[in-house]
């Protein structure tokens, strides 16, 4: 069964002998035609992209507005994530935890390699090894995927530091993820994305779209380096990053995890308004961190992705500049309509769409001209705001984390923590309100601990004794802070500006962190004075800076009796120490 190839004709010299070996099992698995293993190189880039346009799975966009950007369609099958349909495959159920679909790995690699057997007869298998992080770091960590996919090697190329110098890192290393994925015939009934912690492996199939098929994504970096984090004793974490320099030159570096739809990517990419002159917001992570407390005691992130895989509908010059500005050339659109000029289109832009995501004549009746799930992918180093220290081996001291979620009524504007261990409970309690265009029900609570509930790649009780047991090894922690930027009034308008007027309020938390600036205790946390957050020029009333900053104790005592009842569920393996902060905090509300 299957092709071997002979190592000198076949295998860079470069490679491994576990991932060498490795292909060859996989090569006598799927069968295919031919084996390439990727360089990453220019040419070998140019060469595939070359492929797919003549294969017309890439369309050319407008070379002179669009320079060196394509557009691909995926199956309308094929379009986001399947959450119902990925598996967190331990030895022991209850080490996966309710928060996950578990399934026995025995029982999952018959299940999947059942499908992967000759499912390359034809095809090509592409070799893809890539690094999470910056190559010199050693909290980065490697991976391989084998692959059937032309547009995934593109899209991995962009997102990872993918080739030759991350198959050097693997042999000095002599460890890396395992992530073996083929589009198949692409029908929803044959599609898996299973993940298997205890061997470091991700077998995905089925899919090629996005989280399901870039494995280095969300399975690796964030269900199997969770994993990882915390067997070798750090943090694996849904969070975005950045660098907020003041005018007087201080620069301190925020992690923030916000669920879908609560301005995660508008905080990554943040332009400071006309208000605060002098003030410098730069990007070092859209989507993902890895915190790894360091030796003088504090926290120390990287951002292990290269680029971004962000969805387009809703990116505009004002919404988010540095966003919309940063894909205007070398970029890989996914299920974008298309304008009369041949450039991207998608809702929340001016003009008219002539072709929809799939390809067909713009009709309104066919629903959105973009899908609401589609994407771009490109270089982060296209972000205007890009931060060079995206690239420091040693990362980046986090001095505040930040959880956020979207609340018409109870979460205050902003709040802190009054510790490392009262701060893990106020992000095991993220949740947020569905909106409408969402789900077609408004106001539906749902809890997103940490914002990690899809990714997190073991048990939740587990996952917060481990937050617990890295802050007592770190002597400087950073402050943790809770924000909705979302309240409303009565009549359902939004009390606070967003979007760029958000770093008054980071401000805040910058000024508490140096100590410049006090706090009122109340039985939730530490909340600013409202003379302390700047509020001159906004036009917000009394009342509304009520509103935002108020604590309503009968609506929080119902809300954390709502929390003990969804910790529960989490059993023994919960920890006493954040049920006896929510206690605790019960009987400050009284």
């Amino acid at each position: 069964m299957g092709k071997p190839y002979a190592r000198a004709s076949s295998t860079p010299s470069a490679a491994p002998e576990a991932v060498d070996r490795w292909v060859h099992e996989v090569c006598a698995l799927t069968e295919p035609d031919r084996v390439h293993w990727c360089t990453g190189s220019e040419a070998e880039n140019a060469a595939l992209t070359a492929q797919l346009l003549a294969s017309g799975e890439l369309e050319p966009l407008n070379e002179e507005t669009y320079p060196g950007s394509y557009l691909y369609r995926s199956n309308p099958s094929d379009v986001a994530r399947v959450e119902h349909l990925t598996f967190v495959c331990t030895r022991s159920q209850a080490d996966a935890g309710p928060n996950n679909h578990w399934m026995a790995p025995d029982a999952a690699h018959a299940k999947i390699d059942a499908l992967f057997a000759g499912c390359m007869r034809g095809r090509t298998l592409y070799v893809v090894p890539y690094c999470m992080g910056p190559l010199d770091s050693p909290y980065s960590r490697c991976g391989v995927e084998i692959t059937d996919s032309a547009y995934v090697v593109l899209n991995m190329r962009i997102m990872t530091r993918m080739g030759t110098p991350a198959l050097e890192r693997i042999g000095r290393d002599g460890i890396f993820v395992r992530g073996l994925h083929s589009t198949g015939t692409l029908d929803p009934e044959r599609r898996f994305i299973m993940h298997f912690p205890e061997e470091l492996a991700i077998k995905s199939f089925g899919s090629g779209y996005g989280g399901n098929a870039l494995l280095g994504k969300k399975c690796h970096a964030l269900r199997i380096a969770s994993w990882q984090a915390r067997t070798e004793g750090w943090l694996a974490e849904h969070m975005l990053l950045v660098a907020i320099e003041s005018p007087a030159g201080e620069t301190h570096y925020v992690a923030a995890a916000f669920p879908s739809a609560c301005g995660k990517t508008n905080l990554a990419m943040l332009i400071p308004p006309d208000s605060m002159p002098g003030w410098k917001v730069r990007t070092i992570g859209d989507d993902i961190a890895w915190l790894h407390p360091g030796p003088d005691g504090r926290l120390y992130a990287i951002n292990p992705e290269a680029g971004y895989f962000g969805v387009a509908p809703g990116t505009n010059r004002k919404s988010n500049r540095n966003a919309y500005d940063s894909v205007t050339r070398d970029t890989i659109f996914t299920n974008v309509a298309l304008n009369a000029a041949r450039e991207p289109w998608w809702e929340g832009l001016e003009g008219t769409p002539v072709t929809d995501w799939q390809g067909r004549p713009y009709q309104a009746g066919n629903g959105p001209a973009a899908h609401p799930n589609s994407r771009f992918t490109v270089a982060a180093r296209r972000n205007p705001a890009w931060a060079p220290e995206s690239e420091h081996p040693a990362g980046v001291p986090i001095s505040a984390i930040i959880f956020g979620g979207r609340r018409r009524t109870l979460a205050p504007l902003v709040y802190e923590a009054r510790d490392w261990r009262h701060g893990v409970l106020m992000g095991a309690g993220v949740a947020s309100e569905t909106t409408a265009a969402a789900t077609g029900q408004v106001g539906v609570l749902r809890r997103d601990p940490m914002a990690m509930k899809p990714f997190c790649g073991y048990h939740f009780g587990d996952y917060w004794r481990h937050w617990l047991a890295i802050g007592e090894r770190l002597s400087n922690p950073p402050r943790i802070f809770h924000v909705n930027w979302f309240r409303q009034d009565e009549a359902g308008k939004f009390l606070w500006p967003g979007f760029g007027e958000n770093l008054r309020v980071l401000r805040w938390m910058l000024d508490r962190v140096a100590g410049r600036v006090g706090a009122r205790d109340t039985a939730i946390g530490h909340m600013p004075a409202r003379e302390d957050l700047a509020l001159e020029g906004l036009g917000i009333s009394a009342a509304a800076t009520h509103a935002l900053l108020d604590v309503d104790a009968p609506a929080w005592r119902s809300e954390l009796a709502h929390l003990a009842k969804e910790f529960e569920q989490y059993g023994a393996r919960l920890p006493p120490a954040l049920l006896d902060e929510l206690n605790g905090t019960l009987r400050r509300l009284g």
